[in-house]
């Protein structure tokens, strides 16, 4: 039997569902030297899921700059903390090299990650944006966690997104969100892709009256 993915998920399918963490290593990385270790295991490796976070601003005209780069591999997550050692030349190379790298909304992740750096363009590395290629299976929603919802019926809970990613120490809230963010989208990249080559989906239309997840609404009351 093919697995079923709807073009559109529903609020109250996602509110039901069970939330997903990683459960992989989580390895923070603090200084230039921890970050050459972590770029070379990272070259090893053909495919990773990518993602970033951002001190959030509460007073007008105040923008911080990315503070968090998040590498996932399918058990370990490299957490590169770019506000207090930028980005150094081992990571400057990773981004631009040929390992596959998985995203979404990469074009805001590129245009901070250049404002932290701006000899940086990532554009020239290998990359594949989520939200395209999900568009091949007809799957309109946009968001990390509907895309996920849909494929794995289990959701990415968002309750770490506003908090300070440039404390000194990283809870272990922000660690298991931001590892989980980044590894999300390798997953879904992956069962895509295994969808695809094996042709094992069918594509149910949702109803036009039929009320959908809206993209400003998140289900944030649930801590991790």
């Amino acid at each position: 039997m093919s697995k079923i993915i709807k073009d559109y998920i529903i609020k109250q399918e996602m509110a039901e569902m069970p939330k997903i963490l990683f459960t992989g290593r989580i390895i923070i990385v603090n200084t230039v030297s921890d970050a050459t270790k972590a770029v070379n295991y990272l070259n090893s490796f053909p495919v990773v899921g990518v993602d970033t976070e951002t001190r959030p601003s509460f007073k007008k005209g105040v923008i911080h700059k990315v503070g968090l780069l998040q590498v996932a591999t399918d058990d370990t997550c490299f957490l590169f903390r770019l506000h207090k050692i930028g980005i150094p030349d081992c990571l400057h190379e990773f981004l631009e090299n040929n390992v596959l790298k998985i995203g979404l909304s990469l074009k805001d992740d590129f245009s901070k990650l250049c404002i932290r750096k701006k000899s940086i363009d990532p554009s020239k590395g290998n990359w594949l944006e989520l939200q395209q290629y999900v568009l091949r299976f007809g799957i309109k929603d946009m968001s990390l966690q509907k895309i996920y919802a849909n494929l794995f019926r289990m959701r990415i809970s968002k309750t770490q997104r506003l908090s300070n990613w440039e404390v000194d120490a990283l809870t272990d809230g922000q660690q298991l969100y931001a590892a989980t963010d980044a590894w999300c989208t390798l997953r879904i990249y992956k069962e895509l892709k295994r969808m695809e080559e094996e042709n094992d989906y069918e594509l149910v239309v949702t109803k036009p009256d039929v009320p959908v997840y809206s993209e400003v609404e998140n289900i944030e009351n649930d801590g991790i």
